[in-house]
């Protein structure tokens, strides 16, 4: 009736998974935590399934609205993830934000969970694959994504200092060729 496949669900599942890399984020997270002292798991998961599932049905509109194709909004997202990969590669701090008093929103749920990578994915996915089976891989990354939000402390002291560093550059690096790999499918469609 919905056209519910179980075998849909996990394959958006993983993708989403993929894109999403809350396993390679945990270095950021366990950062913020210590820069903010406190991140609200519940507010930064609910906010980003909202602007998944939000972006899944009016994305291509409001880019068309605004006069931005999709392969722009990819590129620009890739050039993103690019800057995040250094910063997790090198060690350096590029991003520099105002003050908040919480980092749930921004820039977690907006754009570290849900950014442009995240976006351009649910697109592409939308012309694949039947609505009901992504918002239903959507439900089930946030729930692994509040898991690891909410215990990321535990996995910071399993994990140790030096073990955090490892993770951190080998997720950068992957991260670095996600960027590479979305720049690299949708620049060509900007000189078309």
């Amino acid at each position: 009736m919905l056209g519910l496949d179980i075998k849909e669900i996990i394959t958006v599942g993983m993708v989403l998974f993929a894109v999403i890399d809350i396993i390679g984020s945990i270095p950021i997270i366990i950062g913020l935590r210590a820069k903010f002292g406190h991140i609200e798991s519940e507010k930064a998961s609910l906010v980003s399934g909202v602007i998944m599932i939000t972006f899944l049905f009016v994305g291509e509109e409001l880019l068309k609205l605004i006069g931005i194709d999709v392969n722009s909004f990819a590129v620009a997202g890739s050039f993103v993830l690019f800057f995040l990969a250094l910063e997790m590669i090198l060690g350096i701090r590029i991003y520099r934000d105002e003050e908040a008093s919480s980092a749930s929103i921004v820039p977690l749920a907006f754009p570290l969970i849900a950014g442009a990578g995240t976006m351009t994915t649910l697109l592409s996915l939308r012309s694949q694959f039947h609505t009901a089976n992504i918002i239903i891989a959507i439900v089930l990354n946030i729930i692994l994504v509040y898991v690891v939000l909410k215990s990321s402390s535990k996995i910071e002291k399993m994990l140790g200092k030096n073990g955090l560093g490892v993770i951190r550059k080998t997720f950068g690096v992957v991260l670095l060729a996600i960027a590479v790999k979305l720049f690299a499918a949708n620049v060509k469609g900007l000189f078309v």
